[in-house]
């Protein structure tokens, strides 16, 4: 099999132009970024107002596995095969943050014959939203310092300080650092830290604002600190969320560009599932469904993190209609759930595969909780037995149906494209989070619908900051879990359907300006590290200005 930027470079793609036309972008709303990338002006949203919105599909997947589960390449290959059998589909994706490219994921834009091309710009730098997101965050930052040594009026008090400097890498030693060393021309000496781009509130903003207006309006709500005499200190009173705004004029336009196969599909802003609520931005996906009759949206890591978060927050918040969710499975992942190494699962092992169903079977039951049809995708490697195959679909009694995306583009999905059109319904999706419900509440009900434990604890931290969110009047907020992708549980060890045991809280985080409270889980950092030997040793270029080792 050739590799995914041999298969990239061969592509033959239509000028952006031609893709936008397609789906009735016209040249006003168009900035292009070369032949095969372009911004959409989100002016173009108020000449769609009374369009009927398409169909949303989310695509999600069971827990993850070291062995990858292929959930980018089975969202682009439905998107496409739909438009093989005559329907209007465009597909919206989140855009690859360098911490994981350069890490552990490699690239992040599908693989095989379904791709979202051109794979080496979409994956380094791109249109530069995340470098955006960078700025205006740790513009916030340098203001909150500068202020502090210049009079400091606001009073900020520098040990009550919850606003972290930001950066688009993983790097480890970055999460807890002091500032300000080197005498009083450097400002104050305080405790400080960093958390990745795609954990910034801004990126969360980014991804949840309708337009310029409730982009700035949000921004103006972050609290950034706490005053001497206990008030909150917000952008707002620094005075600069228009200058945040302005970082971000380009940022807030989705991105459009195209599939192998030349599907239109945009990808537009990042924020991760784990620590952040993972899915692209509301302008992107709202576009996308007043332009094709069906749209895939894919929601990051499994059900209990992305597609909760969209179905509890995300959709509620855009208002969107969910009308079909599709799970994907490998058979890779269920044989390691059933208990087997990494090094083992190119081996057939068909009973370890049906003991790992369990953890497909809680996450389908979890989901048609939102009271929307569910299907399930099985992704299948060349290293699946015929044995093994059969036996899944033997086992899975939920509608189902195998992909060959990877391998056929298109073409190979379009037994999955079929079963999501027999599944579609309208008007039944319903969060299963309610708005007026306490934090407290809510965790609660996550925990035990979703998460499948016996009881939530809170660490002494946690309870303490549950007080000032109480004191403050944030404590009615929706609630965003971060936690590890490794398990449904709060614990990477406990793979499989972890049931019956305690899961802990240790802290919450507010961001007040993206509307959601972050209540931190287990041990997840919100600034990944590299690995031993990460992503970035095989990345090169070579003599003529071509990228290697991406996939």
């Amino acid at each position: 099999m050739k590799s995914d930027i041999d298969i990239a470079r061969k592509a033959n793609l239509k000028n952006i132009e031609e893709i936008a036309k397609q789906i009735g972008i016209s040249d006003e709303f168009l900035e292009p970024f070369g032949k095969y990338i372009a911004k959409v002006d989100t002016k173009i949203l108020k000449t769609l107002e009374n369009k009927k919105d398409g169909k949303l599909i989310l695509v999600t997947a069971m827990t993850p596995t070291p062995a990858g589960e292929g959930k980018t390449t089975t969202s682009i290959g439905l998107s496409m095969a739909l438009n093989k059998i005559g329907k209007k589909s465009i597909v919206t994706l989140r855009e690859p943050s360098l911490g994981p490219v350069f890490g552990i994921k490699g690239g992040a834009a599908g693989g095989g014959y379904s791709q979202v091309l051109p794979m080496e710009n979409i994956n380094l730098h791109f249109t530069g939203d995340i470098h955006a997101v960078s700025a205006a965050h740790n513009l916030l930052s340098a203001v909150i310092d500068a202020h502090i040594k210049f009079g400091n009026e606001l009073g900020i008090d520098p040990a009550k300080i919850y606003w972290k400097r930001t950066m688009d890498m993983n790097d480890r030693a970055l999460r807890q650092i002091v500032v300000g060393l080197g005498g009083s021309a450097n400002g104050y000496p305080r405790e400080d830290g960093f958390i990745i781009t795609a954990a910034s509130e801004i990126m969360a903003i980014l991804c949840l604002a309708k337009d310029i207006t409730d982009l700035k309006e949000r921004i103006s709500n972050i609290v950034v600190a706490q005053s001497y005499d206990k008030k909150l200190i917000k952008v707002k009173d620094l005075k600069i969320q228009g200058a945040m705004a302005a970082l971000l004029r380009d940022a807030i336009k989705p991105n459009l560009v195209q599939t192998i196969e030349n599907t239109p599909a945009f990808i537009h802003g990042g924020p991760f599932a784990n620590i952040a609520h993972g899915t692209n931005s509301i302008i992107a996906t709202k576009m996308a469904l007043k332009l094709a009759d069906y749209v895939v949206t894919e929601a990051g890591f499994a059900a209990d993190l992305g597609a909760e978060k969209f179905l509890d927050f995300v959709a509620p918040t855009a208002g969107y209609d969910v009308n079909v969710v599709v799970i994907v499975a490998t058979i890779k992942a269920l044989k390691y759930h059933g208990g087997l190494k990494k090094n083992e699962l190119d081996k057939e092992n068909v009973e370890a595969m049906i003991k790992g169903l369990e953890n497909l079977k809680t996450h389908i039951e979890n989901l048609k909780k939102y009271n929307v049809p569910v299907v399930v995708t099985l992704n299948v490697f060349n290293t699946d037995t015929q044995k093994e195959l059969e036996e899944f679909s033997k086992h899975c009694e939920t509608p189902h149906a195998l992909v060959y995306a990877f391998e056929k583009g298109g073409e190979g999905a379009i037994d999955l494209a079929n079963l999501v059109l027999e599944n579609i319904v309208e008007n039944q999706y319903t969060p299963l989070i309610k708005n007026d419900m306490s934090l407290e509440e809510k965790i609660k009900i996550l925990a035990k619908e979703i998460y499948r434990a016996r009881d939530v604890i809170y660490t002494d931290t946690a309870k303490s900051k549950l007080r000032f969110l109480k004191k403050h009047g944030y404590d009615t907020l929706p609630v965003i879990i971060a936690k590890t992708q490794s398990s449904i549980s709060d614990d990477p060890k406990k793979i499989n359907a972890p049931k019956d045991y305690d899961f802990t809280i240790r802290n919450f985080e507010l961001s007040a300006g993206a509307g959601f409270v972050v209540a931190l889980a287990g041990d997840i950092m919100r600034m990944p590290g590299l690995s031993k030997i990460p992503n970035a040793v095989n990345i090169d270029i070579d003599e003529d200005g071509n990228i290697v080792g991406l996939s």
